[in-house]
């Protein structure tokens, strides 16, 4: 996972669906990971630096 950039899409290896963040997140790592990505780890905000 990048530590200081989101990523908004990510292809599957196995399906090869191409993943998308859902309404309301910022990035597939919020959408689907088991932990929001580094920015809002961090207090923040996603990439934008809101």
């Amino acid at each position: 996972m990048p530590t200081d950039a989101c990523q908004w899409f990510y292809e599957c290896e196995s399906c090869h669906a191409l993943l998308r963040p859902l309404p309301g997140d910022c990035c597939v790592f919020c959408s689907y990971g088991t932990v929001k990505c580094p920015p809002i780890q961090q207090g923040s905000g996603c990439c934008s630096g809101t």
